[in-house]
C-alpha cells in the first residue's frame, strides 16, 4: 500500500474536495497538530506561469491578513515540488451550491442569515483595501454551526496586487455587473452586486441570468431584465426583496456602495413606513375615542 503524499513535512493529503480552474483542493491532516485541514494546490501546468504563482501568493495574503470568523482561516502556505499550496481551515465540505443543487431554494430568514454573514466579511475585507471579486454560491462554504464563510480570495484585488493584473476583469461573469463586465475597475459595490445576484439564486434555486453562451450571458446582464423577486417567492418581506434588487440594479448609481448601507437595508428600512403607518393609525383611533369621551361628558 502506497504511503500517503506528505508536504511541508506535516500535511498528509487525502482525498479531493474540489478542482478549480488554477487549482485543486484536497482533504488534509496537519500531524503536527493533529487537526484536519484542506490544502489547494496550484496545479503543474500552471504552477511555471508568474502570474498565476503571483495571485496566489496575493490569495494567501489577502485571507490571512483578515483573520474574520466569516472568512475562511489560512494556516500556512508554501512550496511542494514546485507546486505552490495554501493550508486552509477544513470546513464540512458544503459550500452554498452544493446546498442548492440538493435542496432547491432557502427560506428567507436563512437567506437573510447568509447575507449579514457574508456583508460582515466584505466589511472587513473592504476596510482592509481587499476586493474579493468573485463571490459565487461555490465561494460561501457552511460551518458546522450552520453559518457561512467566504472562501477563494483568488483573484482578490488589495494593495499588493500588481498594477499588471488590476485592470483586467476576474471574476464569475454571471455575477458581474454590466459595467464591470465592459471594463470598468473594480469596487466594492461589485462583490456587493454579486451578494444579490447569489441571493436571488439562494431565494429561486435559479440563477439569475443562466445562459450558458458568454455573449449571450453578457447580453442578458446588459439588458437587466429580471422577474422580480416577490413575483418568484411571495414569501419574501419587502426590505429582503428591495436590498437584493438594488444592489443588482443596472445604472452603478443605485447600487449599495458599501457592506454598511446594504446591511442597514436589508434590516428593514423598507418595511419601517408600515410600522409607521400602524402606529399613526393606533393614534388617530385613541384620540377620536378621547374626543367621543370628551363629547359625552359635555
Amino acid at each position: 500500500m502506497q504511503a500517503p503524499e506528505l508536504i511541508g513535512g506535516r500535511y498528509e493529503l487525502r482525498g479531493v474536495l474540489g478542482r478549480g480552474g488554477m487549482a485543486e483542493v484536497r482533504d488534509a491532516w496537519d500531524k503536527r497538530l493533529g487537526r484536519p485541514v484542506a490544502v489547494k494546490l496550484l496545479y503543474p501546468s500552471v504552477s511555471a506561469h508568474p502570474d498565476t504563482r503571483r495571485r496566489f501568493a496575493i490569495e494567501a495574503r489577502a485571507a490571512a491578513a483578515l483573520n474574520h470568523p466569516h472568512v475562511v482561516a489560512v494556516h500556512d502556505s508554501g512550496v511542494h515540488d514546485g507546486r505552490h499550496y495554501i493550508v486552509l481551515e477544513r470546513l464540512p465540505g458544503q459550500s452554498l451550491a452544493d446546498v442548492l443543487a440538493r435542496h432547491g431554494p432557502l427560506p428567507v430568514d436563512h437567506v437573510r442569515a447568509i447575507m449579514r454573514d457574508v456583508l460582515s466579511a466584505l466589511r472587513a475585507a473592504h476596510a482592509g483595501g481587499v476586493l474579493h471579486r468573485d463571490i459565487k454560491p461555490a465561494n460561501i462554504l457552511f460551518t458546522h454551526f450552520g453559518g457561512v464563510k467566504i472562501a477563494d480570495f483568488g483573484v482578490a484585488k488589495s494593495a499588493d496586487t500588481p498594477q499588471t493584473l488590476t485592470n483586467r476583469v476576474f471574476g464569475t461573469m454571471a455575477y458581474l455587473p454590466a459595467d464591470r463586465i465592459a471594463g470598468r475597475p473594480a469596487t466594492p459595490s461589485d462583490d456587493l452586486y454579486a451578494l444579490g445576484v447569489v441571493a436571488y439564486e439562494a431565494l429561486t434555486a435559479r440563477r439569475a441570468y443562466p445562459q450558458e453562451n458568454l455573449t449571450a450571458l453578457a447580453d442578458a446582464i446588459a439588458a437587466g431584465q429580471l422577474a422580480p423577486v416577490a413575483t418568484l417567492r411571495p414569501d419574501v418581506d419587502p426590505a429582503l426583496a428591495t436590498t437584493i434588487e438594488r444592489s443588482m440594479a443596472r445604472d452603478p448609481r443605485w447600487r449599495f456602495a458599501t457592506a454598511d448601507q446594504m446591511l442597514a437595508c436589508l434590516d428593514g428600512p423598507a418595511q419601517r413606513p408600515q410600522r409607521t403607518g400602524v402606529v399613526l393609525a393606533a393614534a388617530a383611533l385613541l384620540a377620536v375615542f378621547v374626543l367621543a369621551a370628551l363629547l359625552v361628558v359635555v
